[in-house]
Protein backbone atom coordinates (compact mmCIF):
# COMPACT_ATOMS: atom_id res chain seq x y z
CA UNK A 1 0.00 0.00 0.00
CA UNK A 2 2.81 2.51 1.09
CA UNK A 3 4.73 1.24 -1.83
CA UNK A 4 2.11 1.90 -4.71
CA UNK A 5 1.37 5.29 -2.64
CA UNK A 6 4.67 6.70 -2.94
CA UNK A 7 4.89 5.30 -6.89
CA UNK A 8 1.45 6.86 -7.52
CA UNK A 9 2.62 10.39 -5.87
CA UNK A 10 5.84 10.50 -6.72
CA UNK A 11 5.11 10.16 -10.73
CA UNK A 12 1.89 12.76 -10.16
CA UNK A 13 3.65 15.26 -8.33
CA UNK A 14 7.29 14.91 -10.67
CA UNK A 15 7.26 18.36 -13.33
CA UNK A 16 9.44 18.59 -15.93
CA UNK A 17 9.41 22.85 -15.49
CA UNK A 18 9.85 24.77 -12.59
CA UNK A 19 7.89 24.17 -9.19
CA UNK A 20 6.96 25.57 -5.48
CA UNK A 21 7.21 22.87 -2.53
CA UNK A 22 4.62 23.02 -0.39
CA UNK A 23 4.85 19.91 2.27
CA UNK A 24 5.29 16.65 2.15
CA UNK A 25 2.44 13.80 1.92
CA UNK A 26 0.42 12.06 4.54
CA UNK A 27 -0.37 8.36 4.85
CA UNK A 28 -2.06 6.88 7.61
CA UNK A 29 -1.34 9.66 10.03
CA UNK A 30 2.54 9.23 9.20
CA UNK A 31 4.45 11.63 6.98
CA UNK A 32 6.37 10.10 3.59
CA UNK A 33 9.40 12.38 3.47
CA UNK A 34 9.88 10.39 -0.32
CA UNK A 35 6.85 12.26 -1.29
CA UNK A 36 7.03 15.80 -1.99
CA UNK A 37 3.95 17.77 -2.78
CA UNK A 38 4.39 20.90 -5.10
CA UNK A 39 2.61 22.86 -7.81
CA UNK A 40 4.43 23.66 -11.60
CA UNK A 41 5.14 27.11 -11.72
CA UNK A 42 3.49 27.61 -14.94
CA UNK A 43 0.02 26.49 -13.68
CA UNK A 44 -0.25 29.19 -11.07
CA UNK A 45 -2.07 31.43 -13.32
CA UNK A 46 -5.10 28.78 -13.02
CA UNK A 47 -6.05 30.19 -9.88
CA UNK A 48 -6.46 28.95 -6.12
CA UNK A 49 -8.63 28.77 -3.13
CA UNK A 50 -7.29 28.09 0.12
CA UNK A 51 -10.28 27.66 2.98
CA UNK A 52 -10.09 26.12 6.51
CA UNK A 53 -12.14 26.90 9.63
CA UNK A 54 -10.07 29.97 11.67
CA UNK A 55 -7.10 29.39 13.79
CA UNK A 56 -6.11 26.30 10.83
CA UNK A 57 -3.18 28.18 8.98
CA UNK A 58 -5.20 29.65 6.16
CA UNK A 59 -2.57 32.80 6.28
CA UNK A 60 0.37 30.90 6.89
CA UNK A 61 -0.41 28.97 3.41
CA UNK A 62 -0.86 32.37 1.56
CA UNK A 63 2.25 33.27 3.07
CA UNK A 64 4.30 30.06 1.91
CA UNK A 65 3.01 30.69 -1.30
CA UNK A 66 3.82 34.39 -1.66
CA UNK A 67 7.42 33.42 -0.32
CA UNK A 68 7.92 30.57 -2.85
CA UNK A 69 6.87 33.05 -5.88
CA UNK A 70 9.42 35.81 -4.51
CA UNK A 71 12.11 33.10 -4.74
CA UNK A 72 11.01 32.20 -8.16
CA UNK A 73 11.01 36.13 -9.10
CA UNK A 74 7.44 36.14 -9.30
CA UNK A 75 5.79 39.60 -7.48
CA UNK A 76 2.53 39.12 -5.64
CA UNK A 77 -0.36 41.43 -4.64
CA UNK A 78 -1.80 40.34 -0.87
CA UNK A 79 -4.89 41.84 1.27
CA UNK A 80 -3.85 42.03 5.16
CA UNK A 81 -6.91 42.00 7.07
CA UNK A 82 -5.35 40.93 10.02
CA UNK A 83 -2.04 42.37 9.94
CA UNK A 84 0.47 39.77 10.42
CA UNK A 85 1.27 39.32 6.80
CA UNK A 86 4.08 42.57 7.20
CA UNK A 87 6.12 40.06 8.77
CA UNK A 88 7.34 38.76 5.02
CA UNK A 89 9.54 41.64 5.27
CA UNK A 90 11.40 40.35 7.83
CA UNK A 91 13.37 36.93 8.55
CA UNK A 92 11.55 34.59 11.01
CA UNK A 93 13.91 32.90 14.31
CA UNK A 94 16.09 30.57 12.90
CA UNK A 95 16.07 28.89 16.35
CA UNK A 96 12.47 28.57 16.58
CA UNK A 97 12.42 25.42 18.51
CA UNK A 98 8.50 24.63 16.78
CA UNK A 99 9.56 25.67 13.47
CA UNK A 100 13.04 23.26 13.30
CA UNK A 101 11.19 20.15 14.97
CA UNK A 102 8.15 20.47 11.72
CA UNK A 103 12.09 20.45 9.00
CA UNK A 104 12.96 17.69 10.60
CA UNK A 105 10.16 15.71 10.17
CA UNK A 106 10.12 16.96 6.49
CA UNK A 107 13.17 15.85 6.39
CA UNK A 108 14.43 19.40 4.79
CA UNK A 109 17.11 22.30 5.72
CA UNK A 110 15.15 25.56 7.16
CA UNK A 111 16.69 29.33 6.07
CA UNK A 112 15.16 32.05 7.57
CA UNK A 113 14.56 34.61 5.26
CA UNK A 114 12.85 38.20 4.88
CA UNK A 115 11.68 39.49 1.66
CA UNK A 116 11.19 42.82 -0.70
CA UNK A 117 8.14 44.28 0.38
CA UNK A 118 6.20 47.71 -0.42
CA UNK A 119 3.33 48.85 1.90
CA UNK A 120 0.49 49.97 0.31
CA UNK A 121 -2.72 51.68 1.85
CA UNK A 122 -6.06 52.84 0.98
CA UNK A 123 -6.63 54.58 4.47
CA UNK A 124 -4.92 56.45 7.04
CA UNK A 125 -2.18 53.41 7.25
CA UNK A 126 1.42 53.89 6.41
CA UNK A 127 2.25 53.31 3.23
CA UNK A 128 1.92 54.04 -0.69
CA UNK A 129 -1.39 55.31 -1.38
CA UNK A 130 -3.69 54.03 -3.64
CA UNK A 131 -6.02 55.90 -5.18
CA UNK A 132 -8.21 55.65 -8.14
CA UNK A 133 -10.65 58.49 -10.50
CA UNK A 134 -14.32 58.03 -10.11
CA UNK A 135 -13.83 58.00 -13.93
CA UNK A 136 -11.47 54.68 -13.41
CA UNK A 137 -14.11 53.67 -10.94
CA UNK A 138 -16.88 53.50 -13.49
CA UNK A 139 -20.78 54.31 -12.37
CA UNK A 140 -21.59 50.25 -11.69
CA UNK A 141 -18.68 49.71 -8.80
CA UNK A 142 -19.00 53.23 -7.58
CA UNK A 143 -22.69 52.48 -7.48
CA UNK A 144 -22.06 49.38 -5.38
CA UNK A 145 -19.74 51.03 -2.91
CA UNK A 146 -22.79 53.91 -2.35
CA UNK A 147 -25.58 51.13 -1.55
CA UNK A 148 -27.51 52.05 -4.54
CA UNK A 149 -30.82 50.19 -5.89
CA UNK A 150 -31.41 49.51 -9.93
CA UNK A 151 -33.18 52.51 -10.68
CA UNK A 152 -30.27 55.00 -8.89
CA UNK A 153 -27.59 52.59 -10.33
CA UNK A 154 -28.96 53.45 -13.73
CA UNK A 155 -29.18 57.35 -13.05
CA UNK A 156 -25.63 57.06 -12.13
CA UNK A 157 -24.95 55.90 -15.78
CA UNK A 158 -26.90 58.79 -16.99
CA UNK A 159 -24.69 60.58 -14.77
CA UNK A 160 -21.81 59.32 -16.36
CA UNK A 161 -22.72 59.50 -20.13
CA UNK A 162 -23.70 63.50 -19.38
CA UNK A 163 -20.34 63.95 -18.38
CA UNK A 164 -18.61 62.33 -21.07
CA UNK A 165 -20.23 64.01 -23.63
CA UNK A 166 -20.24 66.95 -21.90
CA UNK A 167 -16.59 67.03 -21.39
CA UNK A 168 -16.50 67.01 -17.81
CA UNK A 169 -13.74 65.11 -16.02
CA UNK A 170 -14.64 63.27 -12.62
CA UNK A 171 -11.85 62.76 -10.17
CA UNK A 172 -12.74 62.64 -7.29
CA UNK A 173 -15.98 63.09 -4.90
CA UNK A 174 -16.14 67.02 -5.12
CA UNK A 175 -16.47 66.52 -8.80
CA UNK A 176 -19.30 64.47 -8.93
CA UNK A 177 -21.32 66.37 -6.33
CA UNK A 178 -20.60 69.33 -8.45
CA UNK A 179 -22.23 67.70 -11.55
CA UNK A 180 -25.42 66.65 -9.36
CA UNK A 181 -26.08 69.77 -7.69
CA UNK A 182 -25.35 71.32 -11.45
CA UNK A 183 -28.06 69.22 -13.18
CA UNK A 184 -30.61 69.94 -9.86
CA UNK A 185 -30.04 73.48 -9.23
CA UNK A 186 -29.31 75.14 -12.74
CA UNK A 187 -31.72 75.60 -15.33
CA UNK A 188 -28.96 74.74 -18.12
CA UNK A 189 -27.82 71.68 -16.24
CA UNK A 190 -31.29 70.85 -16.10
CA UNK A 191 -32.46 71.53 -19.67
CA UNK A 192 -29.68 69.75 -21.02
CA UNK A 193 -30.08 66.77 -18.84
CA UNK A 194 -33.57 66.42 -19.29
CA UNK A 195 -33.32 67.75 -23.36
CA UNK A 196 -30.54 64.39 -23.94
CA UNK A 197 -31.12 61.72 -21.64
CA UNK A 198 -34.73 61.92 -20.39
CA UNK A 199 -36.26 63.98 -17.33
CA UNK A 200 -35.14 62.52 -13.58
CA UNK A 201 -36.41 63.54 -10.66
CA UNK A 202 -34.80 65.89 -8.61
CA UNK A 203 -35.13 63.90 -5.17
CA UNK A 204 -33.26 60.63 -7.16
CA UNK A 205 -30.70 63.24 -7.50
CA UNK A 206 -31.08 64.29 -4.29
CA UNK A 207 -30.85 60.66 -2.79
CA UNK A 208 -27.40 60.86 -4.53
CA UNK A 209 -26.16 63.69 -3.03
CA UNK A 210 -26.71 62.01 0.29
CA UNK A 211 -25.20 58.74 -0.46
CA UNK A 212 -22.15 60.79 -1.81
CA UNK A 213 -21.79 62.62 2.08
CA UNK A 214 -22.38 59.56 3.42
CA UNK A 215 -19.31 58.20 2.33
CA UNK A 216 -17.28 60.70 2.56
CA UNK A 217 -18.34 60.26 5.99
CA UNK A 218 -16.31 56.94 6.13
CA UNK A 219 -13.43 58.90 4.95
CA UNK A 220 -13.22 57.09 1.22
CA UNK A 221 -12.75 60.40 -0.20
CA UNK A 222 -9.26 59.93 0.22
CA UNK A 223 -9.12 57.76 -1.90
CA UNK A 224 -10.86 59.17 -5.14
CA UNK A 225 -8.35 61.33 -7.09
CA UNK A 226 -4.88 61.67 -8.79
CA UNK A 227 -2.33 60.69 -9.44
CA UNK A 228 -3.68 57.26 -10.35
CA UNK A 229 -1.76 54.03 -9.20
CA UNK A 230 -0.05 52.01 -12.10
CA UNK A 231 -0.58 48.74 -11.89
CA UNK A 232 2.53 47.97 -13.61
CA UNK A 233 4.42 48.77 -10.38
CA UNK A 234 3.17 45.79 -8.94
CA UNK A 235 5.79 44.12 -11.30
CA UNK A 236 8.82 44.63 -9.74
CA UNK A 237 11.61 42.38 -8.62
CA UNK A 238 14.71 43.05 -6.57
CA UNK A 239 18.22 41.18 -6.32
CA UNK A 240 16.23 38.12 -8.35
CA UNK A 241 13.15 38.09 -6.23
CA UNK A 242 9.94 39.26 -6.85
CA UNK A 243 9.05 42.00 -4.52
CA UNK A 244 5.79 40.83 -2.30
CA UNK A 245 3.27 44.28 -2.57
CA UNK A 246 0.86 44.22 0.82
CA UNK A 247 -1.92 46.04 1.25
CA UNK A 248 -2.47 47.06 4.90
CA UNK A 249 -6.35 46.70 5.54
CA UNK A 250 -6.45 46.44 9.61
CA UNK A 251 -8.36 49.63 9.83
CA UNK A 252 -10.94 49.32 7.34
CA UNK A 253 -12.90 45.83 9.06
CA UNK A 254 -16.18 48.08 9.36
CA UNK A 255 -16.25 49.35 6.10
CA UNK A 256 -16.73 45.91 4.02
CA UNK A 257 -18.40 47.13 1.58
CA UNK A 258 -15.47 49.66 0.45
CA UNK A 259 -13.51 47.06 0.69
CA UNK A 260 -14.72 44.76 -1.60
CA UNK A 261 -15.64 47.58 -4.44
CA UNK A 262 -11.98 48.90 -4.02
CA UNK A 263 -10.55 45.44 -4.72
CA UNK A 264 -13.44 44.53 -7.51
CA UNK A 265 -12.03 48.15 -9.10
CA UNK A 266 -8.21 46.95 -8.81
CA UNK A 267 -8.69 43.87 -10.24
CA UNK A 268 -10.39 45.22 -13.37
CA UNK A 269 -7.78 47.65 -13.20
CA UNK A 270 -5.36 45.36 -13.77
CA UNK A 271 -7.20 43.39 -16.13
CA UNK A 272 -8.22 46.02 -18.54
CA UNK A 273 -4.31 47.47 -18.21
CA UNK A 274 -2.31 44.26 -18.89
CA UNK A 275 -1.10 42.89 -22.16
CA UNK A 276 -2.22 39.34 -23.49
CA UNK A 277 0.82 37.22 -22.93
CA UNK A 278 -0.88 33.84 -23.84
CA UNK A 279 1.07 30.57 -21.28
CA UNK A 280 3.97 31.61 -19.78
CA UNK A 281 6.51 29.61 -17.92
CA UNK A 282 6.47 31.88 -15.46
CA UNK A 283 3.98 34.21 -14.75
CA UNK A 284 4.10 37.66 -13.92
CA UNK A 285 1.99 38.40 -10.81
CA UNK A 286 0.17 36.32 -8.33
CA UNK A 287 -3.10 38.23 -6.13
CA UNK A 288 -3.70 36.87 -2.90
CA UNK A 289 -7.67 37.47 -1.79
CA UNK A 290 -7.67 37.32 1.91
CA UNK A 291 -11.74 37.06 3.35
CA UNK A 292 -12.90 36.38 0.04
CA UNK A 293 -16.65 36.31 0.85
CA UNK A 294 -16.59 40.31 1.02
CA UNK A 295 -16.16 40.11 -2.15
CA UNK A 296 -19.35 38.25 -3.34
CA UNK A 297 -21.34 39.28 -1.02
CA UNK A 298 -24.35 41.32 -1.96
CA UNK A 299 -22.46 41.20 -5.22
CA UNK A 300 -25.16 41.89 -8.17
CA UNK A 301 -25.58 39.62 -10.65
CA UNK A 302 -23.54 41.85 -13.20
CA UNK A 303 -20.72 42.06 -10.67
CA UNK A 304 -21.04 38.15 -10.92
CA UNK A 305 -20.68 37.75 -14.60
CA UNK A 306 -17.90 40.36 -14.72
CA UNK A 307 -15.82 38.33 -11.83
CA UNK A 308 -16.31 34.83 -13.69
CA UNK A 309 -15.26 36.36 -16.81
CA UNK A 310 -12.31 37.92 -15.22
CA UNK A 311 -11.33 34.60 -13.50
CA UNK A 312 -11.50 33.04 -17.08
CA UNK A 313 -9.93 35.14 -19.13
CA UNK A 314 -6.94 37.18 -16.75
CA UNK A 315 -4.90 33.56 -16.88
CA UNK A 316 -4.27 34.79 -20.45
CA UNK A 317 -2.31 37.61 -19.36
CA UNK A 318 0.16 36.05 -16.88
CA UNK A 319 -1.70 36.54 -13.62
CA UNK A 320 -3.38 33.69 -11.19
CA UNK A 321 -5.79 34.85 -8.47
CA UNK A 322 -6.35 32.84 -5.29
CA UNK A 323 -9.11 33.04 -2.93
CA UNK A 324 -8.48 33.30 0.98
CA UNK A 325 -11.82 31.82 2.94
CA UNK A 326 -13.00 29.23 5.79
CA UNK A 327 -15.13 27.54 3.18
CA UNK A 328 -15.42 26.63 -0.81
CA UNK A 329 -19.16 27.58 -0.34
CA UNK A 330 -17.98 31.20 -0.05
CA UNK A 331 -17.01 31.13 -3.80
CA UNK A 332 -19.61 31.09 -6.25
CA UNK A 333 -19.77 27.66 -8.48
CA UNK A 334 -18.80 29.89 -11.67
CA UNK A 335 -15.74 30.96 -9.95
CA UNK A 336 -14.80 27.87 -7.99
CA UNK A 337 -15.02 25.67 -11.15
CA UNK A 338 -11.63 27.85 -12.49
CA UNK A 339 -9.79 27.25 -9.26
CA UNK A 340 -6.77 24.70 -10.35
CA UNK A 341 -4.74 24.88 -7.02
CA UNK A 342 -7.10 23.76 -3.87
CA UNK A 343 -5.68 23.96 -0.08
CA UNK A 344 -7.92 22.67 2.23
CA UNK A 345 -7.32 23.27 5.84
CA UNK A 346 -9.30 21.80 8.32
CA UNK A 347 -12.88 21.67 8.82
CA UNK A 348 -15.50 21.79 12.05
CA UNK A 349 -18.29 19.77 11.80
CA UNK A 350 -20.80 21.22 14.73
CA UNK A 351 -24.08 22.01 13.13
CA UNK A 352 -25.45 20.74 10.69
CA UNK A 353 -24.59 23.26 8.06
CA UNK A 354 -21.24 22.51 9.12
CA UNK A 355 -21.46 18.82 8.23
CA UNK A 356 -23.27 20.53 5.15
CA UNK A 357 -20.56 22.83 4.00
CA UNK A 358 -18.03 19.77 4.63
CA UNK A 359 -19.66 17.34 2.31
CA UNK A 360 -19.66 20.06 -0.32
CA UNK A 361 -16.21 20.28 0.01
CA UNK A 362 -15.29 16.93 -0.32
CA UNK A 363 -17.31 17.00 -3.55
CA UNK A 364 -14.77 19.43 -5.37
CA UNK A 365 -11.62 17.23 -4.90
CA UNK A 366 -10.67 14.05 -6.97
CA UNK A 367 -12.14 10.72 -4.85
CA UNK A 368 -9.29 8.89 -3.72
CA UNK A 369 -8.22 5.11 -2.34
CA UNK A 370 -5.94 6.18 0.34
CA UNK A 371 -8.14 8.73 2.37
CA UNK A 372 -11.63 8.91 4.15
CA UNK A 373 -11.59 12.25 2.75
CA UNK A 374 -14.85 13.55 4.95
CA UNK A 375 -13.73 12.05 8.30
CA UNK A 376 -10.28 13.24 7.86
CA UNK A 377 -11.15 16.96 6.56
CA UNK A 378 -12.19 17.24 10.35
CA UNK A 379 -9.29 16.15 12.36
CA UNK A 380 -6.23 17.87 10.09
CA UNK A 381 -3.89 19.53 12.35
CA UNK A 382 -2.81 23.52 11.79
CA UNK A 383 -0.07 23.42 9.24
CA UNK A 384 -1.66 20.45 7.41
CA UNK A 385 -3.66 20.56 4.12
CA UNK A 386 -5.74 18.27 1.36
CA UNK A 387 -3.83 19.46 -1.52
CA UNK A 388 -4.77 18.84 -5.40
CA UNK A 389 -3.54 21.15 -8.45
CA UNK A 390 -3.22 20.93 -12.27
CA UNK A 391 -0.42 18.79 -13.39
CA UNK A 392 1.32 20.31 -16.35
CA UNK A 393 -0.94 19.26 -19.10
CA UNK A 394 -3.59 20.60 -16.78
CA UNK A 395 -4.63 17.52 -15.00
CA UNK A 396 -6.09 17.36 -11.75
CA UNK A 397 -3.42 15.49 -9.13
CA UNK A 398 -4.26 12.98 -6.64
CA UNK A 399 -5.64 14.45 -3.13
CA UNK A 400 -2.71 14.34 -1.16
CA UNK A 401 -2.50 15.26 3.07
CA UNK A 402 -0.08 17.40 3.25
CA UNK A 403 2.32 18.36 6.04
CA UNK A 404 2.71 22.08 4.87
CA UNK A 405 6.27 23.82 5.22
CA UNK A 406 6.99 26.94 7.35
CA UNK A 407 7.36 30.57 6.40
CA UNK A 408 10.51 31.64 6.34
CA UNK A 409 10.01 34.86 7.33
CA UNK A 410 8.41 36.25 10.49
CA UNK A 411 4.53 34.59 11.46
CA UNK A 412 3.53 38.16 13.04
CA UNK A 413 3.49 41.69 12.71
CA UNK A 414 6.03 44.78 12.38
CA UNK A 415 7.23 47.02 15.13
CA UNK A 416 6.14 50.21 13.81
CA UNK A 417 9.81 51.07 13.82
CA UNK A 418 10.00 48.24 11.37
CA UNK A 419 7.53 49.80 9.32
CA UNK A 420 8.21 53.50 9.10
CA UNK A 421 11.70 52.08 7.71
CA UNK A 422 10.02 50.22 4.72
CA UNK A 423 8.07 53.27 4.16
CA UNK A 424 10.70 56.00 4.38
CA UNK A 425 13.02 53.84 1.99
CA UNK A 426 10.68 53.43 -0.66
CA UNK A 427 10.23 55.17 -3.82
CA UNK A 428 6.79 54.15 -4.58
CA UNK A 429 5.62 56.26 -1.42
CA UNK A 430 7.55 59.58 -2.42
CA UNK A 431 5.82 58.63 -5.71
CA UNK A 432 2.50 58.58 -4.55
CA UNK A 433 2.44 60.68 -1.84
CA UNK A 434 1.38 64.02 -3.16
CA UNK A 435 -2.40 65.04 -4.60
CA UNK A 436 -2.72 66.61 -7.87
CA UNK A 437 -5.43 68.78 -8.38
CA UNK A 438 -6.20 69.11 -12.19
CA UNK A 439 -8.57 71.16 -13.52
CA UNK A 440 -12.06 68.71 -13.76
CA UNK A 441 -15.87 69.27 -13.61
CA UNK A 442 -16.22 70.69 -9.84
CA UNK A 443 -14.02 73.97 -11.30
CA UNK A 444 -15.70 73.98 -15.01
CA UNK A 445 -19.20 73.20 -13.11
CA UNK A 446 -18.30 76.40 -10.41
CA UNK A 447 -16.90 78.78 -13.41
CA UNK A 448 -20.31 78.56 -15.36
CA UNK A 449 -22.09 78.75 -12.50
CA UNK A 450 -20.74 81.91 -11.07
CA UNK A 451 -21.19 83.16 -14.78
CA UNK A 452 -25.07 82.42 -15.23
CA UNK A 453 -25.47 84.12 -11.54
CA UNK A 454 -23.68 87.35 -12.60
CA UNK A 455 -25.60 87.34 -15.80
CA UNK A 456 -29.05 86.58 -14.05
CA UNK A 457 -28.02 89.45 -11.77
CA UNK A 458 -27.50 91.89 -14.47
CA UNK A 459 -30.53 91.34 -16.28
CA UNK A 460 -32.88 91.63 -13.22
CA UNK A 461 -31.16 95.37 -12.15
CA UNK A 462 -30.97 96.66 -15.92
CA UNK A 463 -35.45 96.76 -16.12
CA UNK A 464 -35.68 98.83 -12.56
CA UNK A 465 -33.05 101.45 -13.76
CA UNK A 466 -34.50 101.84 -17.10
CA UNK A 467 -37.71 102.85 -15.11
CA UNK A 468 -36.00 105.35 -12.89
CA UNK A 469 -34.66 107.09 -15.42
CA UNK A 470 -37.99 107.21 -17.48
CA UNK A 471 -39.40 108.56 -14.13
CA UNK A 472 -37.09 111.12 -13.34
CA UNK A 473 -37.15 112.35 -17.50
CA UNK A 474 -41.20 112.64 -17.12
CA UNK A 475 -41.09 114.87 -13.69
CA UNK A 476 -38.53 117.21 -14.69
CA UNK A 477 -40.12 117.66 -18.47
CA UNK A 478 -44.06 117.83 -18.74
CA UNK A 479 -45.52 116.90 -21.96
CA UNK A 480 -47.28 119.46 -24.04
CA UNK A 481 -51.13 118.49 -23.89
CA UNK A 482 -50.11 118.26 -19.86
CA UNK A 483 -49.21 121.52 -19.93
CA UNK A 484 -52.64 122.44 -21.58
CA UNK A 485 -54.78 120.79 -19.57
CA UNK A 486 -52.75 122.04 -16.62
CA UNK A 487 -53.28 125.70 -17.48
CA UNK A 488 -56.09 128.30 -15.52
CA UNK A 489 -57.91 129.20 -18.54
CA UNK A 490 -58.60 125.75 -19.64
CA UNK A 491 -59.54 124.34 -15.86
CA UNK A 492 -61.85 127.45 -16.10
CA UNK A 493 -63.34 127.25 -19.39
CA UNK A 494 -64.09 123.36 -18.37
CA UNK A 495 -66.24 124.07 -15.07
CA UNK A 496 -68.54 126.37 -17.30
CA UNK A 497 -69.20 124.01 -20.28
CA UNK A 498 -69.72 121.70 -17.55
CA UNK A 499 -72.51 123.76 -15.77
CA UNK A 500 -74.00 125.06 -18.74
CA UNK A 501 -74.42 121.77 -20.13
CA UNK A 502 -76.30 120.72 -17.01
CA UNK A 503 -78.97 123.21 -17.54
CA UNK A 504 -79.90 122.61 -20.87
CA UNK A 505 -79.45 118.97 -20.04
CA UNK A 506 -81.86 118.92 -17.42
CA UNK A 507 -84.26 121.97 -19.43
CA UNK A 508 -84.77 119.60 -22.26
CA UNK A 509 -86.08 116.78 -19.37
CA UNK A 510 -89.00 118.96 -18.16
CA UNK A 511 -86.64 119.11 -15.30
CA UNK A 512 -87.27 123.01 -13.25
CA UNK A 513 -84.52 124.87 -11.46
CA UNK A 514 -86.79 124.66 -7.96
CA UNK A 515 -83.80 126.71 -5.87
CA UNK A 516 -85.21 129.02 -3.81
CA UNK A 517 -84.02 132.59 -3.86
CA UNK A 518 -83.31 134.06 -0.73
CA UNK A 519 -85.36 137.33 0.38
Amino acid sequence: MKEQFIKEFTNRYTYKGEKILLGKAKLDGHIVPEVEISVPLKMITRHGLIAGATGTGKTKSLQILAEQLSLKGVPSLLMDIKGDLSGIAKAADPNNPKILDRYEKLKLPYTAQGFPVELLTISQEKGVRLRATITEFGPILLSKILGLNDTQTSIMSIIFKYCDDKKLPLIDLDDLRKVLQFVTENERGKSELSQNYGSIASSSLGSLLRSIVALEQQDAGRFFGEPSFNTDDLLQVRNGLGVINIIRLTDIQNRPQFFSTFLLSLLSEIYQTSPEVGDLDKPKLAIFIDEAHLLFNEASKVLLNQIETMVKLIRSKGIGLYFCTQVPGDVPEGVLGQLGLKIQHALRGFTAKDKKEINKAVENYPSTEYYKANELIQQLGTGEAFITCLDEKGIPTPLADTFMISPRSRMDILTPQEIDEIVNNSAMVKKYADDINKESAYEILSERMKTASDDDSATKKEPESTKATISKTEKSEPSIFEKIINSPLVRDMSRTFVREGSKMLFGALGVKNNTRKRK
